[in-house]
């Protein structure tokens, strides 16, 4: 009596296990980008310091979208709204792709009464 995993149940969860963690590790490394930029900004870091302006490039596009939503109070420290936004955003989006392609590819099992 065979009572463990099939082959293509094992090769497909190591697939899903697989995906999940380079979506997990990309997003992630976008998150801590855009934390950074958050706390460079907010102590007021040198934009023109070539890491720190190459850090700003890298990470604008992706706070872009969320520029404008909420007013961005005036003076130092600068408070990044937008980047916390993007962060939050990326989270939830990492987290949805996890959970679709865990769904789509859970093995179905058959019920016994």
């Amino acid at each position: 009596m065979n009572v463990g995993p099939t082959t293509t149940a094992v090769t497909r969860n190591e697939a899903v296990w697989t995906v999940t963690r380079v979506v997990t590790l990309l997003f992630t490394v976008l998150e801590v980008l855009l934390l950074l930029r958050f706390v460079l900004k907010l102590t007021g870091a040198n934009a023109q310091q070539p890491l720190v302006s190459g850090l700003y490039g890298i990470t604008e596009p992706l706070v872009r979208p969320f520029q404008g939503i909420f007013p961005e109070p005036a003076g130092p420290p600068v408070l990044d709204l937008a980047a916390l936004l993007a962060v939050a955003f990326f989270f939830l989006i990492a987290a949805l792709i996890v959970a679709i392609v865990r769904a789509v590819t859970s093995a179905r099992e058959p019920t016994n009464p």
